[in-house]
């Protein structure tokens, strides 16, 4: 990972989660995004000690929670998503 690389993932969900309105805009999905975002933070996890992961899993709760709140399923996603599943919401109705 690459320097304050969680602490950018962490403020594009805090940036996405500030819009007004029931549903994240499709804007919050341009590239680099919030789901590049979260690839992102599921990468840390992987690799950092577990005090750390423990702190950030907890984060991550929260986050996906809210993530999913504002976004709806997608009926047709890719299959390489299934491991991921944030990318298989749908961004706005």
């Amino acid at each position: 990972m690459w320097p304050n690389a969680v602490a950018k993932a962490l403020s594009c969900f805090e940036w996405a989660f500030k819009e007004p309105g029931r549903y994240l805009d499709a804007s919050a999905f341009d590239a680099p995004g919030v789901g590049d975002a979260r690839d992102d933070l599921e990468w840390a996890m992987l690799h950092l000690p577990p005090g750390a992961r423990r702190d950030l899993g907890r984060l991550l709760t929260l986050i996906d929670k809210e993530f999913e709140r504002r976004t709806l399923p997608e009926p047709n996603y890719n299959e390489w998503a299934t491991t991921r599943w944030w990318w298989t919401r749908s961004r706005e109705r």
